[in-house]
């Protein structure tokens, strides 16, 4: 397939994992922590639709830096906002369509992730956050509320006591207490944090590109279906690998004692 090339401002594109299917995105608005503006998701929105297109990319790292994953949402852009421009602003489709990139997301969270860069981590398929990582939706210090998941994905994570305590105290919690809320789903050391995240990558990029995406869309499921109906989806996914090539390859190379080769037909 063709080199991927991006020109973006408040984004890094690091492709030289692709050879893997692997793709690293990091936020760079370092003199804001990483605030998130619409730009930004823009430029998000528009990568990822352009590695959906690929077929050379299994899974995509969402990073920030040391310091700060995203410190929350631009409020230099919001201060002066009306109602009427936040229902203007396109950020709700962005937000939408970042929720529907179909293949796995990882957020790698150093320092700071907050408010909107809190739901943004959220929105991914899972978070290896570094020991120094701090969390939280402190919206209510600004005299206003979540608004991209912070009071849905939150609560149906960590349940209504702790979410309401968070998000109604604004107070920040460590990235040892979001794993033992099962936030995240490692901690490590803050120097490690990425390369974590790329050998989970890794282990993701080795499977069945197909599996990825089912499978995916089955865990999404589970927040908006009854279980009556996420099971019907998870059985009609689970029918759906068999008629896939990968799904003999992967079946084959069991009773073989080899590692599969999955092309993803």
């Amino acid at each position: 397939m063709s080199n991927l090339s991006f020109d973006w401002e408040n984004i890094l594109v690091d492709t030289a994992d692709l050879h893997e299917g692997i793709v690293t995105i990091t936020l760079n608005r370092p003199k804001v922590l990483n605030a998130l503006n619409t730009q930004t998701l823009k430029e998000i929105v528009l990568t990822l639709k352009e590695l959906q297109r690929r077929d050379d990319t299994r899974v995509v790292i969402l990073t920030g830096n040391e310091k700060a994953f995203a410190a929350g949402a631009d409020i230099a852009q919001m201060l002066a906002a009306t109602p009427a421009d936040q229902i203007k602003d396109e950020r709700e489709g962005l937000w939408k369509e970042f929720t529907l990139f179909p293949l796995p997301i990882i957020a790698a969270v150093n320092g700071f992730c907050l408010g909107g860069g809190h739901e943004l981590a959220m929105a991914c398929d899972t978070i290896i956050a570094g020991d120094n990582a701090l969390m939280g939706q402190p919206e209510v210090n600004l005299g206003i509320t979540p608004g991209a998941g912070g009071t849905q994905r939150f609560t149906r994570t960590i349940g209504k006591a702790r979410a309401s305590y968070y998000a109604l105290t604004g107070e920040m919690f460590s990235a040892h207490e979001a794993l033992e809320m099962g936030l995240v789903a490692k901690v490590v050391p803050s120097r490690t944090t990425l390369a974590e995240a790329r050998e989970c990558a890794k282990k993701m990029a080795k499977k069945s590109p197909m599996a990825l995406r089912l499978i995916k869309e089955s865990i999404q499921a589970s927040f908006n279906t009854s279980l009556d109906e996420g099971l019907k989806l998870e059985r009609r996914n689970f029918y759906l690998t068999f008629s896939m090539e990968d799904q003999k390859e992967g079946m084959r190379a069991f009773l073989e004692k080899r590692s599969p080769n999955y092309t993803g037909s």
